[in-house]
């Protein structure tokens, strides 16, 4: 583990722009006494022009008590994490999703069947901002334990190429989630950074535990795409101008054409709730 623990160390030390710095810091500031730690994710890691793109955070808090000043965002994000919300800075826009350390460390884990957390940390990440050492230490900790879940869920197959285990198991992912992307994006994943993910193979298949359940997919699709529902609802609420977020997030990974009426940005969980039904429909939830 001491080997993995050193090749994630090392990349989400990597340096990034630094406007996307700036963000994380901005990001932070917003929640003094509890912020821990910024990470920085997703397709914008290899962008060299972030303008008009929209960045992806996760903010690490100590609390969610701590970190929210009523206590029913704290109870919403303890009990369907994360919660998200927006953010602009320095001319840049972007979404930030909000986890304890608890629930950071517990959902890159191969204990929990939600492949939301883990399945993105197996890829590669920035830690942008970090309270302390300890706060780096321990985000450092929680990342470490995303690949060998990814690869453990997945499961072995006989004469399998490594490449071709990540490739499998991102695939796996991505129906698990309300998305569109296919088999192709899994494999894009992995080709545009074939020297990172060889690099990881071997440290990180020797770090899957020897009692990691693979399998159990069709339970982790019906729980995934259920629980992607529930913090879209979520979201109209949190977020703001959720109801806007939550058909644009529907329509970009359903393939719908969900027009927002004024009535449902009146009532957003209302709304919400109804859009449930087009969300079946639409072949989302098999």
């Amino acid at each position: 583990m001491s080997d993995l623990i050193d090749l994630v160390r090392a990349e989400l030390s990597a340096p990034v722009d630094p406007r996307a710095a700036a963000m994380a810091q901005a990001i932070a500031a917003q929640y003094p006494g509890s912020a821990r730690a910024v990470l920085f994710y997703g397709s914008c890691l290899r962008e060299s022009e972030l303008d008009g793109l929209m960045l992806d955070f996760y903010l690490i808090v100590s609390d969610y008590s701590d970190a929210y000043p009523k206590r029913w965002m704290a109870v919403a994000n303890r009990l369907i994490p994360p919660n998200v919300f927006p953010f602009q800075h320095g001319g840049l826009i972007a979404k930030y999703a909000v986890l304890s350390e608890a629930d950071f460390h517990r959902l890159n884990g191969f204990e929990t069947r939600n492949v939301s957390v883990w399945a993105r940390f197996a890829q590669p990440a920035r830690l942008v901002w970090a309270v302390d050492d300890t706060a780096r230490d321990r985000a450092v900790a929680a990342v470490s334990r995303a690949a060998p879940a990814l690869l453990a869920a997945a499961g072995r197959v006989d004469g399998e190429a490594p490449l071709d285990w990540w490739r499998r198991a991102f695939s796996l992912t991505y129906s698990v989630e309300l998305r569109a992307e296919r088999t192709s994006r899994a494999q894009s994943v992995v080709d545009a950074d074939l020297a990172r993910y060889d690099g990881f193979s071997g440290p990180a298949m020797a770090a899957i535990p020897v009692d990691a359940a693979s399998g159990r997919w069709p339970q982790r699709r019906l729980e995934g795409k259920l629980l992607s529902i529930a913090r879209l609802a979520k979201a109209s609420l949190t977020y703001a101008g959720g109801i806007d977020y939550l058909a644009w997030k529907i329509n970009r990974h359903a393939g719908t054409k969900i027009e927002i009426k004024p009535w449902q940005r009146r009532w957003p969980l209302v709304a919400a709730l109804t859009l449930v039904p087009r969300l079946m429909k639409s072949g989302a939830i098999r």
